[in-house]
């Protein structure tokens, strides 16, 4: 349905929260470049819980290797969607489609820019009404996801959702 990539992201509850996030989505996660922890780090494995199982977590050694696993060339491959606080459109201004890659950068820096100049992709940002400079990367990343989701199922692309399970007793 779509896919997430974080570059090089750097705090290991963030990439743990995302994988959840994508364990829930169902859709593949794709961590690339040097990443700021080991992924069997236990605050990541703390944050993702007993999901883990259920990630479909690929680590790309760099960019090109990550374009190449997509099958991502300049004439085709997947659609790349890159998020940046400094974008003009809105997460909201785009119609999303079946297979696109939701990019995120490191926690510190976002995105470099040459990386939308040069594999090209529509670019977005969240809004922000208050004195931020911008979300938590696992809030925005789940910002953007659900959004996409949205659109997809709304045009009868992707299934809805499991229904809610009955809640258990609590002992």
């Amino acid at each position: 349905m779509l896919n997430v990539c974080l570059v090089e992201p750097e705090i290991p509850p963030n990439t743990g929260n995302v994988s959840r996030l994508c364990a829930g989505l169902d859709v593949p996660l794709h961590l690339v470049g040097r990443l700021g922890f080991s992924i069997s780090d236990r605050a990541i494995r703390r944050a993702g819980l007993d999901y883990w199982e259920h990630v479909k977590l690929t680590h790309h050694k760099d960019w090109e290797a990550f374009k190449e696993a997509l099958g991502k060339t300049p004439q085709s491959g997947p659609r790349f969607i890159y998020t940046s606080a400094f974008a003009d459109d809105l997460y909201t201004d785009i119609e999303y489609q079946l297979g696109d890659v939701l990019i995120f950068g490191r926690e510190s820096k976002g995105l470099d820019p040459a990386l939308w100049a040069e594999t090209a992709g529509p670019v977005v940002r969240i809004p922000h009404w208050g004195p931020v400079r911008s979300l938590n990367m696992s809030n925005a990343v789940a910002v953007v996801a659900y959004e996409a989701m949205r659109q997809l199922r709304e045009r009868g692309l992707v299934p809805p959702p499991i229904p809610r399970a009955p809640d258990k007793p609590r002992p």
